[in-house]
This record gives C-alpha cells, sequence and structure tokens, in this order.
C-alpha cells in the first residue's frame, strides 16, 4: 500500500515512527502527498538554499506563494512561474489551463492583481505522432483560460526537440501588482481561528496529482488522465475578485490557494507554517459528488479553491462577498493549540497526527551526482561540408522550428485585454505592461533557457540562462530586479541527472549573484522521463524589470530607413551547440559558448544608458543563431531592409555564431557619435554594421537577402506543420 503511494519502505518506516501505529487510509494518502517530490522538494532543497534569494528590492523570497519585490513608490510585484508538465502531456487542454489557473491563484492568493502572463514551452519532435496534438491542446488550453480570465499573455518561448518526445513542458508565469503594505501570507496563527473554504465545489478530479507529478512516465499514460484537474476560468475571474474585495477588509489573518494535494497541502502548510494544529470537519465542505471519502475531500485537487484563515467575527462579512460572487463559502474547521491535524466527516476521527514532521520535516535527500563531463572543441574543418551559401543557411534558420515565427501560437492569446500592454509576442525581446493606475510606470517580463548548452554543460548552461534573461529586459529598457525559476529536469535518483541540477544551480547562483538578481520564487519539476528517457535539463528563468516610462522602452523592430545599426560586444565566432551547427550542418557537438558575467554587466549597462537617454530607436539581443539571425528579426519584423558593409568578408562564426553578451543597437545617424564616444568611455566594444534601407539584407558584395521572402519562411512553418501539410 505504501509503495502504491509513492513512499519507500524507509519512508514508510518513518511514518510508522512518527504516528506510533499504522496509519489510517486518509493519513497515509496525506503523508504521500507532502512528501512527494512535487510538495516536498526533497531531492532539491540542499541545493536550492544555494541560490541567492535576499537583495535590496526582495519583501519576500522563497517559501511563499509568490515572490514579492518592491517596485518603489508603495508598489510591489509578486509573481512566480510554476510547471504543469505532467498533466499536459496526459490531458492537453485541460493540464495547461489548470497550470494557467494555478500560477494566478499563486499570484492573487497573496494580494496581487493579475496583470501578466507568460509561458514556456517545450515539445517533442515535430515528426512525432503526437506532437501536433499536443501543440493544438496546450495552445488552446493556455488561451482558453487566460483569455476568458481577463490577464493578458505577453510573451514567452516554444522549442522542439527529440528529448521531449515523451515529456512535454508547460512552464506557466504570473505576474502581479500590489500594494507593498497590503501583502497577504499563508501562516496561520489564532488558536480558535475559523478557517474558513471559498471558491468552486470539491469533485473527484486530480486526485493524487502531485503524486503522478512526482513519478517517470511509462509508455501508456491513458490510465493517470483522472488525475488532472479540471479548470472553469470564468469562476476563477470572480474568485480574483472576491478575494481582492475581501483583502480590501481587515477580516484576513491567512490565505493560500489550494493547489497541488489540494485542502491536504493548504491547510497542513498554513497550520504548520504558524505552529499551530487545525481541525477540519469535512462534512461542511462543498462538494460537487455524492459519497465522497475523507481520502477523496483532502486529495482531491479541483480548482478554483482557497482556504482562508478569518479574524474572529468576520464571517459574516466574507460570506456576503462571496455569495455575491456566487461562490461557495463554509467554514470547515478552526485552528487548535495541539499540533495536530484532525479530520472528522460522519462523526468519525479519520486523522489525527502531528503536523510539524508532516509539513517541514519530510525526508531530504543529498542525492549522489555526477558532473557532466566537458564537451571536446569542434573540429577545425567542422565547417568543410558547408557549401558558403549565407543566404540559404540565413532561410533555413529562421524557418526551423525552434525560430520560425509563434504568430500561429500567440494570436490565440488576448495580449491586450486590461489595455495597459506596451509591447507583446514579436514586438520586443521582453513583454512590457503598464502598471493599472499608475501612469507609465511598468513592468518588463521575459522567460528563457537554451536547453542544448545545459545538456552540454550544466553549469555554463544555468549561468547563460540566467544571462539571457537579464539581456531581454535590458533590450527592452529595464532594469532587471528578480528571477523566478522553473527547474524541470529527468529523474534525480540516477546520478548523471542529479548532476545536470547541481550544475544548473551551480551556474545560475554565480550569475544571479554577479548580476544582482535574487531568486524569490520557482518551482522544481523531477521525473520528467518516458521509459527512462530523460529530458534535455530544462532550468527555465522567469524574470521582471522595471521601467519608469514604459514609453521610454524599445521593441526590436526596424522603425525607419537611413538609420544606423552597431552590434556591441565582441564576437569570437563561437558555434559550438550554436543553432546554425545543428541546423545547417546536422550536428550537436561542442561546448556552449563562454558567460562572461562581468562583461555581461558592463555591456547591459551601457545600453540600458543608451535607452534610458532616448538614444536608440530599437534594440535586440543576439542568441540563437547568432548576428544575422538577430538582424534577420528585426528586418522581419519593421518590414525594412538594411546595407550591412561591416559583414562583406566575415565568416559562418562572425555571422551565426552565438557568442553572448551581445546586442543590435539602431539609433538615428545624428547619435552615432555619442554612442560611439560613450561606448569608448565604458570600455564597450561597438561594431558598425550598417545603415536601415530598402527591403532586403545586403552587403558591399554581390546578392541580397530579400526581407519579405525571409518572412515568408518564417511565417509559413507553424501554420503549415499545424494544418498537416
Amino acid at each position: 500500500m505504501a509503495a502504491e503511494h509513492g513512499l519507500s519502505p524507509a519512508e514508510y518506516q518513518r511514518v510508522l515512527e512518527i504516528l506510533g501505529r499504522t496509519p489510517t487510509f486518509t493519513e497515509l494518502g496525506i503523508v504521500s502527498v507532502m512528501w512527494s517530490e512535487h510538495c516536498s522538494y526533497k531531492s532539491s532543497k540542499v541545493w536550492l538554499s544555494k541560490l541567492p534569494t535576499k537583495g535590496p528590492r526582495v519583501i519576500c523570497g522563497p517559501g511563499e506563494n509568490a515572490g514579492v519585490v518592491d517596485f518603489g513608490d508603495g508598489d510591489a510585484i509578486i509573481f512566480k512561474m510554476e510547471s504543469h508538465n505532467h498533466p499536459s502531456f496526459i490531458e492537453p487542454y485541460q493540464g495547461a489551463a489548470t497550470g494557467v489557473g494555478g500560477i494566478l491563484r499563486d499570484v492573487f492568493t497573496m494580494g496581487a492583481r493579475p496583470i501578466a502572463n507568460m509561458n514556456a514551452l517545450r515539445f517533442g519532435d515535430p515528426s512525432h505522432p503526437k506532437t501536433r496534438h499536443l501543440v493544438a491542446g496546450v495552445v488552446a488550453g493556455i488561451g482558453g483560460y487566460g483569455n476568458c480570465v481577463g490577464v493578458p499573455t505577453v510573451g514567452g518561448e516554444t522549442n522542439f526537440h527529440p528529448a521531449y518526445n515523451g515529456n512535454i513542458l508547460v512552464n506557466a508565469m504570473t505576474v502581479g501588482v500590489a500594494k507593498a503594505d497590503r501583502i497577504f501570507y499563508s501562516a496561520a496563527a489564532g488558536v480558535g481561528n475559523p478557517v474558513v473554504y471559498v471558491g468552486s465545489k470539491t469533485g473527484r478530479d486530480g486526485i493524487h496529482g502531485a503524486t503522478m507529478a512526482s513519478a517517470e512516465f511509462s509508455e501508456d499514460s491513458e490510465e493517470k488522465r483522472p488525475t488532472v484537474q479540471v479548470g472553469d476560468p470564468f469562476t476563477e475571474k470572480l474568485l480574483i475578485e472576491a478575494c481582492l474585495e475581501l483583502m480590501a477588509t481587515e477580516a484576513i489573518v491567512a490565505i493560500q490557494d489550494m493547489g497541488a494535494a489540494g485542502l491536504t497541502s493548504s491547510s497542513v502548510e498554513m497550520a504548520g507554517k504558524g505552529g499551530l494544529g487545525i481541525l477540519l470537519e469535512l462534512d461542511d465542505v462543498p462538494m460537487r459528488e455524492t459519497g465522497m471519502t475523507p481520502y477523496e475531500v483532502m486529495l482531491s485537487e479541483s480548482q478554483e479553491r482557497m482556504l482562508i484563515v478569518l479574524k474572529p467575527g468576520h464571517e459574516d462579512e466574507a460570506r456576503a462577498i462571496f455569495e455575491k460572487w456566487e461562490l461557495d463559502f463554509a467554514v470547515i474547521g478552526r485552528l487548535t493549540d495541539d499540533g495536530k491535524l484532525t479530520i472528522t466527516m460522519h462523526g468519525q476521527t479519520w486523522c489525527d497526527m502531528p503536523i510539524a514532521p508532516v509539513s517541514s520535516a519530510s525526508p531530504v535527500y543529498e542525492r549522489p551526482w555526477e558532473p557532466t563531463p566537458p564537451r571536446a572543441e569542434l573540429p577545425a574543418d567542422v565547417l568543410a561540408g558547408w557549401d558558403g551559401d549565407v543566404a540559404a543557411a540565413l532561410t533555413k534558420l529562421v524557418s526551423c522550428p525552434d525560430q520560425a515565427s509563434k504568430r500561429w501560437l500567440w494570436e490565440q492569446y488576448d495580449s491586450l485585454v486590461g489595455g495597459d500592454t506596451r509591447f507583446m509576442s514579436g514586438q520586443a525581446d521582453a513583454g512590457v505592461v503598464r502598471l493599472p493606475g499608475q501612469g507609465r510606470k511598468g513592468v518588463a517580463v521575459t522567460t528563457d533557457c537554451t536547453p542544448r548548452y545545459c545538456l552540454a554543460d550544466p553549469v555554463r548552461g544555468g549561468a547563460q540562462a540566467v544571462a539571457e534573461a537579464w539581456r531581454n529586459l535590458t533590450a527592452v529598457g529595464a532594469l532587471p530586479i528578480a528571477v523566478t525559476d522553473n527547474m524541470n529536469f529527468g529523474n534525480p535518483e540516477k546520478p548523471r541527472i542529479m548532476g545536470q541540477f547541481v550544475g544548473a544551480i551551480q551556474g545560475m547562483a554565480e550569475a544571479c549573484t554577479a548580476l544582482d538578481f535574487p531568486v524569490v520564487s520557482g518551482n522544481v519539476s523531477l521525473y520528467n522521463e518516458t521509459n527512462g528517457e530523460a529530458i534535455l535539463p530544462t532550468p527555465a528563468i522567469g524574470a521582471v524589470g522595471l521601467l519608469d516610462d514604459v514609453m521610454t522602452a524599445v521593441g526590436l523592430a526596424f522603425r525607419a530607413e537611413g538609420e544606423s545599426i552597431l552590434l556591441v560586444g565582441d564576437t569570437a565566432g563561437h558555434l559550438g551547440q550554436s543553432l546554425f551547427l545543428r541546423e545547417i550542418l546536422g550536428r550537436e557537438e561542442g561546448p556552449p559558448p563562454p558567460v562572461d558575467l562581468a562583461v555581461e554587466r558592463r555591456n547591459g549597462d551601457f545600453v540600458r544608458g543608451l535607452i534610458k537617454d532616448g538614444l536608440l530607436t530599437a534594440c535586440h539581443d543576439v542568441s540563437d543563431g547568432g548576428l544575422l539571425v538577430a538582424l534577420a528579426d528585426m528586418a522581419m519584423a519593421g518590414g525594412i531592409g538594411a546595407h550591412l558593409p561591416g559583414l562583406d568578408g566575415r565568416d559562418a562564426g562572425f555571422l551565426f555564431g552565438e557568442d553572448q553578451g551581445r546586442y543590435v543597437l539602431v539609433l538615428k545617424p545624428e547619435n552615432a557619435a555619442t554612442v560611439q564616444s560613450r561606448a569608448a568611455e565604458a570600455g564597450v566594444p561597438v561594431t558598425p554594421l550598417g545603415t536601415t534601407r530598402d527591403t532586403a539584407l545586403t552587403a558591399d558584395g554581390p546578392g541580397a537577402i530579400s526581407v519579405e521572402g525571409l518572412r515568408r519562411a518564417n511565417e509559413a512553418w507553424l501554420p503549415g506543420y499545424m494544418s498537416g501539410k
């Protein structure tokens, strides 16, 4: 029975020691979900503690529902990223939809109004028979939930690789805004205070979802379909408004959403953090199905539900608010001073166990790990098989699955609802949203990771993921503030996989420290394997940046002809693990590019200063595909070409290498001397590339690459793929 609940023999023995007896079936279920990898982080706690989590702007770091940072003027930004990987593979629409719903609740449960959503998606090989179905379902689920709830989806990333054939990744991020002096936390307080259930009724959907998310897949995942939750975005919208209305009163002591492990995790965590006990009377829980057992009620992951501890005497006030919004409201228990979780139903006691060992003394493992062996450098003749056709290579790169336009995808998302979106997908390196009611002040949001780098060198890949998120924010002119992460890896019981996790944490910690970019929230998703085949190590980074004036932010599109184009940063022509190497030469080899964090800081601070002073009309960081792909992105976005004598005679490394710490700047010619002078003062290398003009990319030599031709190739792949062509 213990093994069926995901508990090892040693863990079950620990349960027997805690209780001094055999657990009831309900108690066994409660311990199993609370000690699952998904809820307890038992394989990752040791290493997560190595991340920098403090800073002058950090109000609340990891440990709460979401991270909170100070945005000045009494404003706080609350944000987090979380995975819904396993559910989305089993049932893509509801898995993705409830992933959006869950991350929204993590944010508004702390008192924030959600103002922006992002997502980071990884799918398998496009030729795999399930991939098209999964893409269609996940995108529809994200759009179906986010659009209905009224929060704009302003960006994200979507990649394809055969390593995700049996285990896709769906990472959802939400950003919200609150007053810094009105943040709500989850630690329960006040013996005798009423415990209140609000939101939707409890059903049998999602039972053991947390346990399912803490195990590898077998070939047939259909049997796990009942573990996937079912979402209702219209109820979620009502829940947001009702909770925010109640938060404007003085009624709330503590509040927690019912996410993974449902009523179990919310009640145990709230009481555990407060050092109290809790008595739950399950007969009073609103249910939508008959004959539910205590086990089912406690482990259900039905969506759109919250648990609240109220101040005594405020029950009627709270009830009136939730009934006005047509939501269930029920007092289902009270806080006690005995430190126990006590559950009654039908006149019987089904659980009577100490909370502390369940909530905070779960097993902690220091898993054996092996460092990833370094990759050999590329051979000197790596380009021997390339025909040298730059135009053909560029066209293939911009139309490959990773680089092809995702317009088909993001046009299914409402990116403008609320009327505060300044930049969204396809317009800039980060989404930009004005804070509602705050004039021009805004937040920039991004997600990023390059899993192929992390596979080749987890330390360098982890650092690069942080650095690129920092660059994305910088490229729109935002001051990078803080990070949330989503650590997606395979089975941590395998030393090779655990080594990937450890390496990524080491690289992330180094980069976050060097860039003053603390990690304030996050999620760990392990056991992303099917039949022993692991995903690429994917430490997805979500990040936010501050904009004092969203109208000073710049996008990536060429905006006018006759403007100067400059490259910031040194180019050594690094082709190891590059998109060019994979897509054009058919090889996934070599080490990823080095990451010099001091250079990242210097170059990024320089670029941000130029944007703040209004000296740039466009900016784009150089990443996948290298410099020529970045230039093509800017040309396609603006419908304007460029004459680029600075590329004359350059080799494939210069054109397509993925050296880090680089930006393409566009500026009016009268500002070129000022920018060059400031670069010299800052010690920042700047290379003139050319001028925006006409409708093609040209150099001084023969040949021209049509921007319209590139755009057609870039736009064609995903719609063609999804239509089955």
